[in-house]
């Protein structure tokens, strides 16, 4: 270690798994591990890391990779997750990430991933960086092998995650150790379980309806479960946070696609507009601006999901109930066809997920609640 600090970089080797800050449980498709090298350098270094992989699955989704990221002072560098060269033979393979650490560079993350259900194995971490001699010298990783004994469901001396300073903790994975090992006693096991396959690629096929219907709800539900996909480990409080005051927040946004989609049911399925109840329970939902910002809030987001979700369950009902012909019809009050119609939803929906995208990146972290340390009577 004294080399490295020596030679190759003015480094600050903190491979910091042991002082998190926060503790995230979530649900999602994927899980990941990693630890943290925080390093400068004043001149482009090479590096790469190696681990052990194998899987031992039967969801065609599935698969594992050894990852790596440098963290630039204002920007991401380098990055490779193998997801084009995905791990998924049930064989034990060495496997590498190549990379650069530039003058820019900040930090060094590495670790491994896995998506979907199966069994994912990994082994025998090793990690290089160049030295000023221009040879790839090795630096050691804390618990490589995964010899240390597991409790809680936490990785020893590894973060649970793809960040440094935050332990995320996905539902669907369980995280022990097995004596299938390449290097010593025993191996990292993450086992999936439990995960819906996501979209396959493919468009129509949908159980019950013809042709071109099976289409529409394929690509509706394709965003949909996108939106759902982004949103669904999003605190309150995330939910809630107005981007500025033209700006509408995440929950109404989920809220207005729902009113959306339920105008459209009336319209197409029924030939005609919201009546005076569904106005009062729909338009400010519709037309959103100061009317969505002063009204929706205060809810989780499951709130929004099922108000959504219920939706989406009548739209495909009645979709399924009528055939490419109907398509072709025309509702004479805007002269549109119902096809038509229902490609409106659906570009929509990509409309505001693009909204909802691009507004979930500049949440601010939410501020600690501080307490005076003498509190008076």
């Amino acid at each position: 270690m004294k080399t490295i600090k020596c030679i190759i970089l003015t480094c600050l080797l903190s491979i910091a798994t042991h002082a998190q800050k926060e503790v995230k449980e979530i649900s999602r498709d994927w899980t990941s591990f990693s630890q943290f090298l925080d390093i400068e350098s004043k001149t482009k270094k090479k590096f790469k890391v190696i681990a052990s992989v194998k899987v031992d699955t039967e969801d065609k989704q599935a698969w594992a990779g050894v990852w790596a990221r440098v963290d630039n002072k204002e920007e991401t560098g380098f990055f490779d997750n193998m997801g084009d060269r995905p791990v998924k033979i049930n064989e034990w393979k060495s496997y590498t990430v190549e990379g650069v650490i530039d003058e820019n560079s900040k930090r060094l993350n590495f670790g491994g991933l896995c998506l979907m259900n199966g069994k994912f194995y990994f082994d025998n971490y090793k990690l290089f960086i160049e030295n000023d001699k221009g040879v790839l010298e090795e630096v050691p990783v804390d618990n490589f092998s995964f010899e240390t004994s597991f409790s809680n469901n936490v990785i020893p001396k590894w973060n649970q995650g793809i960040s440094k300073g935050k332990t995320v903790k996905v539902k669907e994975y369980k995280v022990t150790t097995t004596a299938d090992a390449v290097e010593g006693n025993s191996a990292l096991l993450i086992e999936g379980s439990g995960i819906k396959p996501t979209s396959d690629g493919t468009i129509g096929n949908v159980e019950g309806a013809s042709p071109q219907i099976a289409a529409m709800i394929s690509m509706l539900e394709d965003l949909k479960e996108r939106v759902e996909r982004r949103v669904k480990n999003m605190s309150q409080y995330e939910i809630d946070h107005l981007h500025d005051e033209k700006a509408n927040r995440i929950g109404a946004l989920i809220m207005h696609l729902a009113a959306a989609e339920k105008f459209y049911q009336v319209f197409t399925f029924e030939g005609r507009m919201f009546n005076e109840e569904e106005k009062k329970k729909w338009d400010v939902a519709l037309n959103l601006d100061q009317g969505g910002r002063d009204e929706f809030k205060g809810h989780d987001v499951q709130y929004y999901l099922d108000i959504y979700n219920e939706v989406r369950a009548k739209t495909i009902e009645e979709l399924k109930k009528r055939d490419d012909k109907w398509f072709q019809e025309i509702q004479p009050a805007y002269g549109w066809s119902n096809h038509y119609c229902w490609f409106h939803v659906m570009e929509h929906q990509s409309s505001h997920l693009g909204q909802i995208l691009f507004l979930a990146k500049r949440i601010p972290p939410e501020a600690e609640l501080k307490l005076p340390e003498n509190i008076k009577d």
